[in-house]
């Protein structure tokens, strides 16, 4: 009996310094992983390549085919598996010459505002549109106001981000059905135009652009301005209900152009058939370099492969960084990504995506199941001294939106959302607007994620 209850306890000291050893060694991969981003990180020299040297990348435009051609090569060079191109078509909307927008007062004479057009948005021709103007916070003021209100109006939609939200993608959600559907919903009502406040919290002069969607009747321009004109916009028309707005734009759209995913993979050693996916968007909006949206998510997806390969690691399953064409103003690599996954019975085990900036990491948001969840908890020891702590939030990804559709469970990297939305879809993201070492902290926070998922599994 004694050399049983012997055998026993020493059967489950064992254990104990089994699971000990392999915290021990989780905790040495992962400082590996930190060390060599933070000492040796290309994140940022990515970065300042693809933004600095190709600059917009639109879907359709030289800059998007430009990006293509950059990631085939920056993946090939670091070594990967395998690197190739998924063809796509995507949507080709051409912004024009400089917008214009002009309020004109009685009291005040002609005041020029900034604003820009939506991705998507018609033009208004050469002539462009003066029109009176009638403001609204919501579809349901514009519904009260009806044709008689709106008829021959431009509608002017106010509605800011609230700013007591402390995360600012939950200010962003409350306030961009406006710029998304305020053109379909006024053109009911008669209104020959659109402008919406832009998607900021902070009072800016310059404006934010984005994407916003027809319906299937007529079509009207849409225009945002900026926050700080917005403000003043508003305040002359409570002093003045009769002002004239003028606006010009100049935008097309064109038939759809051929473009790409370019995907880079390292084959898994044990379970080559069951992908990890990373990814970012490689398009981005025309008014600037597109640093943090989303030049760093590509990067960062691509960094997690090459800090493997520079650590000498093997994973177990195959993992990719998957470029995404299209997410900001048609999703259509996302849905084409999809679409041969299952076309191809491909077996994703989780999908990972770098969309909201390359800020401070906080941890991940996700879309998996509860007992996924609870495994990726259990690991926030390990990645507490990163900084990592927030994994109670849900959402993935836009670009892996259809994946999750497939069954396949979601996630996204989470950084600090304060800044994001000062340069969010602007001429301000540029490369200067990045830091170096947030940038490489979140390429080292998404891969000490994928190395758990890799050894451990679900």
């Amino acid at each position: 009996m004694k050399n049983l209850v012997s055998l026993i306890c020493i059967f489950f000291l064992s254990l104990l310094s089994v699971e000990s050893y392999s915290q021990s060694a989780d905790e040495a991969t992962i400082k590996q992983i930190f060390d060599e981003a933070l000492s040796n990180g290309k994140s940022y020299e990515m970065l300042h390549d693809l933004t600095v040297n190709i600059g917009p990348r639109l879907s359709g435009s030289p800059g998007a085919a430009a990006a293509v051609e950059w990631s085939r090569h920056v993946m090939e060079q670091y070594g990967f598996d395998s690197v190739w191109l998924q063809p796509v078509r995507v949507p080709h909307w051409v912004r024009g010459q400089q917008e214009l927008g002009r309020i004109i007062s009685k009291k005040k004479g002609t005041v020029s505002v900034n604003v820009c057009a939506l991705g998507g948005s018609i033009g208004t021709g050469p002539s462009g549109i003066a029109a009176g103007v009638v403001e609204v916070k919501s579809f349901e003021e514009l519904k009260l106001l009806g044709t008689k209100g709106v008829q021959g109006k431009i509608v002017f939609f106010n509605r800011p981000m609230d700013p007591t939200k402390i995360d600012a993608f939950t200010a962003y959600a409350g306030a961009v059905d406006q710029r998304g559907g305020g053109a379909s919903q006024a053109v009911k009502y008669g209104a020959v135009a659109v402008l919406v406040r832009s998607m900021g919290l902070n009072q800016e002069e310059y404006p934010h652009t984005g994407g916003m969607r027809y319906g299937d009747g007529n079509k009207i321009p849409a225009l945002a301005i900026s926050t700080k004109h917005a403000d003043a916009l508003s305040k002359l028309l409570k002093e003045e209900k009769d002002l004239q707005f003028y606006m010009e734009n100049h935008s097309v759209t064109l038939d759809d152009a051929p473009s790409f995913n370019v995907i880079g993979e390292m084959k898994g050693a044990e379970f080559p058939e069951q992908i990890i996916v990373v990814g970012g968007h490689l398009d981005s909006w025309d008014l600037a370099q597109g640093a943090h949206d989303d030049g760093a998510g590509c990067v960062q997806s691509i960094e997690v492969l090459r800090l493997f390969n520079a650590m000498g690691f093997k994973p177990k399953h195959t993992v990719r960084a998957v470029m995404f064409m299209n997410e900001e103003n048609g999703l259509r690599g996302g849905l084409k990504y999809a679409e041969l996954a299952e076309k191809n019975k491909e077996k994703h085990i989780v999908a990972i995506e770098s969309d909201r900036g390359g800020f401070t990491p906080r941890g991940f948001t996700m879309t998996v199941p509860k007992n996924v969840r609870d495994k990726i908890k259990s690991w926030k020891p390990l990645l507490e001294p990163y900084g990592l702590t927030d994994f109670d939030q849900e959402g993935g990804g836009a670009d892996i939106g259809p994946l999750q559709r497939q069954g396949v469970p979601v996630m996204e990297f989470l950084p600090d959302s304060q800044r994001y939305f000062d340069y969010h879809h602007t001429q301000e993201d540029t490369i200067d607007k990045v830091s170096k070492r947030e940038l490489e902290l979140g390429a080292a926070s998404m891969a000490a994620l994928v190395y758990l998922i890799d050894k451990y599994g679900f």
